[in-house]
C-alpha cells in the first residue's frame, strides 16, 4: 500500500521545533561536512529546499556567507521560521523542488535535507534542481536510502514497524542516480556519518512524545501505544543517561 502524503500544515508544523530541535554540536558537524564537499571561496549562494522551519537555513548563511534561500512549500511551517525573526542573508520563499522562484544557474549548491522523499514528481524536481544550479554545482542530499538501511537504530528500535515504514518511504540510491542522469547530474560520493539525536532515553521519550516525524503519521494507535511503552520502559532502566544514536548519509550529486 502506497504510503499517504504528509501535509505538514495540518500537525508536523507546530511539533516540529521542539520536537526536532538539533544540538548545536550537531549542526556545527553537518556544516564541517558540507564545506568538505563545495568550493573553498565565500560567499556561496545556496538553496535550503525543503527548509521547513529553518532549523539549518541560518547556519548556512552563517557557514558560506550566503545568500541562502530557504524554498518551502508548507505555509505553516515557513510561518515558524519567518517568527524566528530576520537572519542576515536569509530569505524564505513559497516553493517546492519541481518549482522554485529562482533565476537560472544563481545557486552553487542544493541541499535537500531530509527533504526529497518528500517530493512527488522527482523527475520534475530533476529538471528544476538542474535549471537553478550553477555549471559545477553541487546537490546535497541527506536522508534515508532504502538499499542501505539495514536495521533498526536510534529511535526506531522503540517502533518496529517505523523502520520498514521508513524502507518504504526513502529512495535507493539506485533511484536517485536515476531520477538525476536525464539532466546530467551524477552521484560524486556517499558519505555516512554517525549522529547523535538525543542526550538520553528520557530526552529521548520527551521529544518522542510529541511524535515529531512524519513517519508516525503511518503508525498505528496501537503500534504507537506499545512503542511509548517500550519508550518508558526504557526510560525507567536507564540509571545514566544513554545517548541516542544512528547513522545518517548524505550522498553528493554533481
Amino acid at each position: 500500500m502506497a504510503l499517504k502524503r504528509v501535509d505538514y500544515d495540518e500537525r508536523q508544523h507546530s511539533v516540529y521545533a521542539a520536537g526536532r530541535a538539533m544540538p548545536e554540536e550537531t549542526r556545527a558537524m553537518w556544516m564541517r561536512l558540507f564545506a568538505e564537499q563545495l568550493p573553498a571561496r565565500r560567499p556561496l549562494t545556496i538553496v535550503d529546499l525543503g527548509s521547513g522551519i529553518g532549523r539549518l537555513t541560518p547556519s548556512l548563511a552563517e557557514a558560506f556567507g550566503g545568500p541562502v534561500h530557504g524554498v518551502e512549500p508548507s505555509p505553516k511551517m515557513r510561518e515558524v521560521a519567518e517568527a524566528a525573526g530576520p537572519r542576515p542573508g536569509v530569505d524564505y520563499l513559497a516553493g517546492e523542488a519541481a518549482n522554485m522562484p529562482l533565476d537560472d544557474d544563481s545557486a552553487d549548491a542544493i541541499l535537500m535535507f531530509l527533504s526529497f522523499h518528500h517530493v512527488p514528481d522527482r523527475a520534475a524536481a530533476a529538471v528544476e534542481i538542474a535549471r537553478v544550479l550553477k555549471a559545477g554545482g553541487r546537490l546535497l542530499i541527506q536522508g534515508g536510502f532504502s538499499d542501505r538501511m539495514v536495521a533498526p537504530t536510534g529511535w526506531h528500535r522503540f517502533f518496529p514497524r517505523a523502520f520498514e515504514i521508513e524502507r518504504e518511504m526513502f529512495p535507493s540510491t539506485d533511484e536517485i542516480e536515476s531520477v538525476f542522469a536525464p539532466v546530467g547530474l551524477k552521484p560524486l560520493r556517499l558519505i555516512e556519518t554517525p549522529v547523535q539525536y538525543w542526550g538520553s532515553v528520557a530526552e529521548a521519550a520527551e521529544r518522542l512524545r510529541l511524535k515529531p516525524f512524519s513517519t508516525f503519521e503511518h503508525l498505528t494507535e496501537i503500534e504507537l501505544a506499545e512503542g511509548f511503552a517500550t519508550l518508558d520502559a526504557a526510560v525507567a532502566a536507564e540509571t545514566t543517561p544513554t545517548p541516542v544514536t544512528g547513522v545518517s548519509m548524505l550522498m553528493v550529486l554533481g
